[in-house]
């Protein structure tokens, strides 16, 4: 499969996954829901680990970027999760996924301070895009 259609699926999957979640949260508190989220996390390591990686595989990375891999997973998964929880609890789905999932444009400067990625014109006209729609979001 092409980088494109990898994208493509996870975002159907990442546009999927929100509405299970709030329904789940509909009768659970956020930190509780986030608990039964880590479960099924915790299901996909054991199946990764068990039928997809070999221990030569995880031995070769160097203690940097096992860290670096880690740091961003608690980030994202736990930290970042349970302010999202919190705010899809009590907010519209559309609302609160489409704002949370502006986070290209923090990746973007980011990238451009921290990388040195370039900041082309079509960049920065999809970086205003994405704040007018977040500043939309917010006002609507």
């Amino acid at each position: 499969m092409s980088t494109f259609g990898w994208a493509i699926l996870a975002a159907g999957i990442w546009g999927v996954v929100p509405l299970l979640e709030k329904w789940g949260l509909a009768r659970s508190a956020p930190l509780v829901g986030l608990f039964y989220r880590c479960l099924g996390v915790i299901l996909g390591f054991l199946l990764l680990l068990v039928f997809m990686l070999r221990p030569a595989q995880v031995k070769s990375v160097d203690l940097r970027s096992a860290l670096l891999l880690m740091s961003g997973g608690f980030l994202a998964s736990f930290v970042g999760q349970i302010c999202f929880y919190n705010s899809l609890k009590a907010g519209e789905v559309s609302r609160i996924v489409t704002i949370a999932g502006s986070y290209p444009l923090i990746t973007f400067v980011l990238g451009v301070i921290f990388l040195g990625e370039s900041a082309s014109l079509i960049k920065v006209a999809g970086v205003l895009l994405i704040t007018l729609g977040v500043w939309a979001l917010k006002i609507g």
